[in-house]
């Protein structure tokens, strides 16, 4: 029997504008962690909400899968699916597995700890250009421009052009925002010139190829069940869309809604700041807190059963980590901001299995360098204005948030990271 409760409403993003409705959350998760939500103009969709339910459904990719309905909610006509297909994300194993390991190269825990003392450089130019003025958008001149900046660098876009492509990845995750996008088609046009553009990128790289991952890409060969083969233009793009949106957007999303929680919460921002060794639990505490990805979409391969409800093959299964991130079962008072919290064994970066967030390490040492800097250089950092959201059931995003501070003057820089 599919249990109907009043006032429950996941779909509609104008219920995020104000922020994440975790009083909705809360309820499903005490009276139907596996509940039937309706849905405006399509079937429906089971909503999973407790931790236990969204870890075990993230790792069993056979019987909840990614490839056969995609990942979002809302779904696409099949003739897009099909290309669709080709992005990891909508990708089950053995395919996936293959595609993966080509990226997973590139982001290997040793590799990207190597990249350790660029991202210091960065987040240190970074705050330079803005420690004189005493002021300015968090978001748009603080969170956004690191893992825009580390994200280029790895796969190699022009700095001309990284303004470019961070607009054309807003439009695409912000497609339900009306500031951003009018419908979905316009997130398509976006992932259409995305991809146009890396295909350009990719033939510059083929004659001028660097220490990059999109040099990498269009040099390598893939094996399958077709034989060896290069990879084509189309799978190129679609690697580069990927890399350009989770190495760049959820980042972005994580450092705003980090320095927002401590702007709630003044007293652990005083913690850290007389105590920078809590930065690795701060960190883990802001990725439970601020879960940037809200939740994924799989589809039931078969008839299961979760928690002794019957879900049937075909029927659209959303896992929601921002709920699970807050389990009274699993996390003593959730919704305490606590950076001392332990254990805190959160899914921020997927409940595991074959999706788990194979940046991880990377986002890390980002936040890690991030607020270090700002905790140095910026400790009186305040808001100082109204928090503007992003309208959206997915991307758990601000996109205006003003900022002040003490100006505070940068001495010229001299060697790698240079702003003077």
């Amino acid at each position: 029997m599919r249990t109907k409760l009043d006032g429950i409403d996941l779909w509609n993003p104008d219920n995020y504008v104000s922020g994440v409705p975790y009083e909705m959350f809360a309820r499903l998760r005490a009276e139907a962690p596996v509940y039937w939500h309706e849905e405006p103009g399509g079937p429906g969709f089971w909503v999973i909400t407790k931790h236990a339910d969204v870890r075990a459904i993230s790792r069993d990719w056979a019987t909840f899968s990614s490839e056969l309905g995609g990942t979002e909610i809302a779904d696409y006509p099949e003739a897009e699916l099909a290309g669709l297909r080709l992005l990891l994300l909508y990708m089950d194993p053995d395919r996936h597995t293959r595609y993966r390991l080509l990226v997973n190269k590139a982001f290997t825990p040793r590799r990207v700890q190597a990249l350790a003392q660029r991202i210091e450089q960065l987040s240190a130019r970074i705050v330079d250009e803005v420690a004189e003025l005493g002021g300015c958008d968090f978001v748009a001149d603080l969170a956004a421009q690191l893992p825009l900046r580390v994200i280029a660098e790895l796969i190699g876009i022009p700095e001309p052009d990284r303004p470019f492509v961070f607009d054309l990845a807003n439009r695409i995750i912000g497609w339900m925002d009306p500031e951003l996008s009018s419908q979905r088609s316009d997130a398509t046009a976006a992932s259409v010139e995305m991809l146009q553009y890396a295909a350009k990128l990719a033939e510059v790289k083929r004659s001028d190829p660097g220490d990059d991952i999109t040099s990498a890409l269009v040099h390598i060969s893939l094996e399958d069940e077709s034989g060896v083969h290069r990879l084509s233009e189309l799978e190129i793009g679609l690697f580069f869309l990927l890399l350009a949106i989770a190495g760049n957007e959820t980042t972005r999303n994580l450092l705003s809604q980090g320095m927002l929680a401590f702007f709630e919460h003044p007293g652990e921002w005083a913690r850290l700041r007389a105590n920078p060794t809590l930065m690795d639990g701060a960190i883990e505490e802001m990725l439970r807190w601020g879960t940037p990805t809200m939740h994924f979409r799989r589809t039931a391969t078969r008839d299961t059963v979760v928690r002794d409800v019957l879900i049937r093959e075909g029927e659209k299964v959303s896992v929601w980590y921002i709920s699970a991130n807050r389990d009274e079962e699993v996390f003593a008072d959730p919704c305490r901001f606590d950076i001392t919290r332990s254990p805190n064994d959160h899914l921020a970066f997927g409940g595991g299995g074959p999706h788990f967030c194979f940046g991880s390490h990377l986002a890390k040492i980002e936040i890690s360098a991030f607020f270090g800097q700002l905790l140095r250089r910026l400790p009186d950092i305040r808001l100082d204005g109204e928090v503007d959201r992003l309208r959206s059931n997915f991307a758990n995003a601000v996109k205006r948030m003003p900022v002040a501070f003490a100006p505070t003057r940068v001495a010229a820089r001299i060697g790698p990271g240079s702003t003077r």
